[in-house]
């Protein structure tokens, strides 16, 4: 059910230093995620959108500004906090995948369940399932160097899915993958978002944005150029 704001990014500025310069990443913007959207940010290398991405999903605090995570302002949590809170609420992935190689698929889906406390038959019966949900049960004993650049992508998912977060992340999860394996990625997510999941896709992909969101907060140059959403099959131009 959409309507209530899961994530809240009110006038958050992102500055770095490099050297005597000061990076401005992130200048000001706002971004409102409704419960259940599946919503892109989308802009060009270098606009802001992995920042944008950083701060979304907790993993970074700002320079300036407010970022509420289910009315919760996460910038006055400590880090410890923020790890638990971000464990059971955002599930991630990764372009690059980010498997552990020492560890099987079975074993790679089950680690975020270890540090939210669960134990080992659980976290092994659930990591099963999940593999399961990509059609992936035939190979939970391989290893990452062992599976196909998608079967990776693939176990990624199953593992954002440990904790049953509320929110998925996808950072340009189809970068490392070919067309028919990069659908394939988009669909799952598409059918976890119609099963209430609330999907956050970062993308420099126009047409991946515009076939699988509702929502695109389009990023330029650290600020948040303009937002679009699909009313029936058309895109339209909306204020925030």
């Amino acid at each position: 059910m959409q309507g209530k704001e899961i994530i809240a990014i009110k006038n958050v500025k992102r500055y770095y230093e490099m050297g005597e310069t000061i990076v401005k990443a992130l200048d000001g913007i706002d971004i409102k995620i409704e419960k259940g959207d599946f919503m892109a940010i989308m802009g060009p290398s270098g606009s802001g959108k992995s920042t944008a991405m950083n701060l979304t999903g907790s993993l970074d605090l700002p320079s300036a500004g407010s970022i509420f995570l289910d009315g919760i302002d996460i910038s006055h949590l400590t880090e410890s906090e923020i790890a638990q809170v971000r464990g059971k609420k955002i599930g991630f992935i990764f372009q690059s995948f980010n498997l552990i190689p020492n560890l099987t698929a079975l074993e790679n889906v089950a680690l975020p369940m270890l540090f939210q406390g669960a134990e080992k038959d659980e976290r092994e019966e659930k990591a099963l399932e999940l593999l399961k949900l990509v059609e992936l049960e035939d190979r939970a004993d391989h290893y990452p160097n062992q599976l196909s650049g998608g079967q990776q992508q693939r176990v990624a998912i199953a593992r954002s899915l440990a904790n049953n977060p509320e929110i998925i992340l996808a950072d340009e999860p189809t970068g490392n993958l070919d067309t028919k394996t990069g659908e394939k990625v988009m669909q799952f997510l598409e059918e976890f978002n119609k099963k209430g999941k609330t999907i956050i896709l970062i993308t420099h992909d126009s047409e991946k944005a515009e076939k699988y969101a509702k929502t695109i907060y389009h990023i330029k140059d650290g600020k948040v150029e303009r937002i679009t959403k699909k009313i029936g099959n058309k895109w339209k131009e909306v204020k925030g």
